[in-house]
């Protein structure tokens, strides 16, 4: 059996492939978009891909496994369980419906379908059995069900696809869920989960990429309540304390359901002159400056949205940049093809060219003010886009929070008639959100160093008031 881990870096997602090296046929599960990886790997393994499938509706990123299926011939093997409004919506006549308890053979290599709900109704996990070497299976693939160190969030639905209360009935489905199925398995079972530390589907997860039952059974948090039957303990330590869910989610899970928009043969990106640029911004294009934030304070594109390259431009992408707009990439022609595929993550497709430098564009600085300076702007409102816990863990009198995943629907709620200072916990992501106000003609100042700053002056404050 032929087995390989990819990861993103950048949304924690891990996608994988199983294949058979009798047979020649490969399966992958939970694939992205840029579907080139897994046509290099399986010919680089001489296998093919046979079988594409995924273990739910995604909500953090747009999912490729329709665009591989249909690139490769493959079967698309997909979820029907869950009730009415949790099966796919879209069939492009090489779909086969799974259910709890069906099994589908990739070559020798045996695939058992778990319904296994809780993260979201229709979820599956796939255990995986390479028969030559026996009929005990050495591998579950648990998706958003058990990550290494924690549990699948159940709230998504609430936080950010506009359900109701779904989260205590997804918390039940959650425990149930855990006892029958996956506590069921041999503690040998090896557990490949769908993401790594730095997922918003969850609030603990580990950053190693792999654990087993046994391990999750005897150290994990809930593993003890599961197994004492304590469904209340585990309802209210599951739902306690998860992460502000950024808004682009509900996005990300209807387009899954009905069928992410196929991408096909792709055209070079062109490189456009500033004069291309201004026309197109004229427009309603939107100028995605991609250079580090310091580069862009000293001498920012008027209307730019500021994501700089790096670890996070796919998360704060999917933050802050709705796909209503063309988008154009300040960006240098080396990077603009990788940053371009980053977008398609999460759903961004309308890249229409980049510029590899801003000369020739209207700029005006924009550099953040100290926390010595915040006395001066009592009038402003101050508006923290950390996640609601670190508010919660401490925060400037008067802020109010906004999660900055959160900005680009609440605009509405933000005065235009006031001056806003806008800070995160070191600078960084207050940099991107302040950009995005900025061009949507909000005033906007930025808080140097974030809280943490301001927490510092705070104190170097209280010391020098201190009697000698």
């Amino acid at each position: 059996m032929f087995f390989k881990r990819f990861y993103d870096t950048d949304l924690a997602q891990a996608s994988y492939m199983i294949g058979c090296q009798k047979t020649g046929e490969c399966l992958v599960v939970d694939p992205i978009r840029d579907i080139q990886q897994y046509l290099d790997e399986a010919k680089s393994q001489k296998l093919r891909v046979t079988h594409v499938t995924e273990t739910h509706i995604h909500a953090d990123y747009l999912s490729g496994s329709r665009e591989l299926a249909g690139a490769t011939g493959a079967k698309l093997l997909l979820s029907d369980e869950g009730g009415e409004g949790w099966q796919y919506t879209y069939d492009d006549g090489n779909q086969v419906k799974l259910h709890d308890g069906d099994r589908f053979m990739v070559g020798n290599v045996r695939i058992d379908v778990l319904h296994t709900p809780g993260h979201t109704p229709e979820h599956l996990s796939f255990l995986v059995t390479d028969t030559p070497r026996g009929d005990r299976p050495s591998m579950i693939l648990t998706g958003d069900f058990v990550f290494v160190g924690d549990l699948g969030r159940p709230d998504l639905l609430d936080e950010a696809a506009g359900g109701k209360d779904t989260r205590f009935v997804g918390a039940k489905q959650m425990f149930a869920s855990l006892r029958d199925k996956f506590l069921t398995l041999p503690d040998y079972v090896q557990v490949w989960p769908g993401h790594g530390s730095g997922s918003a589907c969850g609030k603990a997860l580990g950053a190693v990429p792999t654990t087993t039952v046994g391990y999750e059974r005897a150290l994990s948090w809930w593993g003890k309540l599961v197994e004492k039957g304590d469904e209340e303990a585990f309802t209210q330590e599951l739902l306690s304390g998860q992460p502000d869910a950024p808004l682009y989610y509900g996005r990300m899970k209807k387009e899954n359901r009905d069928g992410p928009a196929l991408l096909g043969d792709v055209k070079p990106l062109p490189q456009l002159s500033a004069e291309d640029v201004k026309a197109k911004l004229a427009a309603g294009a939107r100028l995605l400056d991609t250079r580090k934030k310091e580069e862009h304070h000293a001498a920012a594109p008027v209307g730019s949205v500021n994501i700089p390259d790096g670890g996070t431009l796919e998360t704060w992408a999917g933050w802050l940049l709705t796909p209503d707009h063309d988008l154009i990439l300040l960006a240098p022609a080396d990077r603009a093809e990788v940053l371009r595929r980053k977008l398609w993550m999460v759903g961004l497709d309308h890249v229409v060219g980049f510029l590899p430098s801003a000369e020739g564009l209207e700029t005006a600085p924009a550099q953040p003010i100290p926390a010595s300076e915040l006395p001066q702007h009592e009038d402003a409102l101050i508006l923290d886009v950390r996640a609601k816990t670190e508010y919660d863990d401490g925060h400037i009198p008067g802020a109010q929070q906004l999660h900055a995943g959160r900005l680009p629907w609440r605009l509405g709620t933000l005065p235009r008639d006031r001056e806003i200072i806008v800070h995160c916990q070191g600078g960084a992501r207050s940099a991107a959100a302040a950009s995005l106000l900025r061009a949507e003609g909000f005033q906007v100042k930025e808080l140097a160093g974030g809280y943490d700053a301001w927490a510092k002056a705070q104190g170097e404050a209280k010391k020098e008031a201190q009697p000698v």
